[in-house]
């Protein structure tokens, strides 16, 4: 008799077909219930994209006759719609998915081992204002792995903050020379002297130096090609004020006005919720929701 969760995985597959969908992302948070699955009797397993955690990995042996393919994703938690998002974030940008896709999603509650929901999104619609989602504009953009990459650093700034505090910070990628032009330093730029090379997103010693630097007042400024350009930048665009910006503070508003005045794109991380926003041309096109696990005030 198959499992609960067997069953499921197959009605996503067969929600697959009646929608025209070649895509069904199944999320799994643990190594075991991926070694499950790689090893259950699921029928047309090769329709599946499996997301599992950075943390858990896999042997080439274990992969081998599966037919499915391996999407790693971010290692927190983060809410239902978050994981949803951000899987079709990094599947673009790992190749997996195209901007365009339908896709079947099934998944359950964030670090528990049941799945409960199976939802179906197409790629290029639009999503509802309570959970924005309009990010086909920085998936083309060339600046979209920095953009990744600093929205990771974001959703671990959300979720654990630093040191046990609570971090509130905004990034703008791109455009570099124009958003200098409108903003200046309002501390001692800790980037300033040091070579290219060593200034690198990619670099381990860089991401932690950022996760520490977050914490100064003003904003951290990333190249499109993702060199550190400087930190503790206040930003001197004008703010933007729209309704879809009711309710946030002062850093997102002074961030959407940046990318509204250039061709930058901003990630805020929310000192009071952990909440990701990206912004690009003055408006919200995602919010990220990583389940915060840094309370201890």
């Amino acid at each position: 008799m198959k499992s609960e969760k067997a069953i499921m995985i197959e009605r996503a597959i067969e929600l697959a077909d009646d929608f025209g969908s070649g895509k069904v992302l199944l999320f799994l948070d643990t190594a075991k219930d991926c070694r499950w699955f790689l090893k259950c009797n699921v029928q047309r397993k090769e329709r599946v994209i499996l997301v599992a955690p950075r943390a858990v990995s896999f042997s080439s042996a274990e992969m081998k006759g599966t037919g499915c393919m391996l999407l790693q994703s971010w290692s927190g938690n983060q809410t239902r719609f978050s994981r949803i998002k951000y899987a079709f974030l990094n599947g673009v940008l790992q190749g997996v998915l195209k901007p365009e896709d339908r896709v079947v999603c099934v998944l359950g509650p964030s670090g528990k081992g049941h799945l409960d929901t199976i939802t179906v999104h197409d790629l290029s619609l639009s999503w509802s204002e309570e959970f924005p989602f309009e990010v086909k504009d920085i998936m083309r953009n060339e600046s979209f792995p920095v953009v990744m990459a600093i929205v990771d650093i974001a959703l671990d700034l959300g979720a654990v903050g630093r040191e046990g505090r609570s971090i509130g910070t905004s990034f703008i990628v791109g455009d570099t020379e124009n958003v200098m032009e409108i903003s200046h330093q309002a501390v001692f730029n800790p980037f300033r002297g040091y070579p290219k090379k060593e200034r690198y997103i990619t670099l381990p010693e860089v991401v932690e130096s950022v996760k520490e630097l977050a914490s100064l007042d003003g904003s951290i400024i990333i190249s499109d090609a993702g060199v550190v350009e400087a930190a503790g930048r206040h930003l001197d665009a004008p703010t933007t004020t729209t309704k879809q910006l009711r309710g946030l503070g002062a850093r997102h508003r002074a961030a959407a006005g940046m990318t509204r005045k250039t061709g930058s794109v901003a990630i805020v991380v929310s000192e009071s919720t952990g909440k990701v926003t990206v912004f690009e041309k003055g408006k919200t096109v995602a919010t990220l929701e990583p389940v915060i696990s840094r309370r201890l005030e």
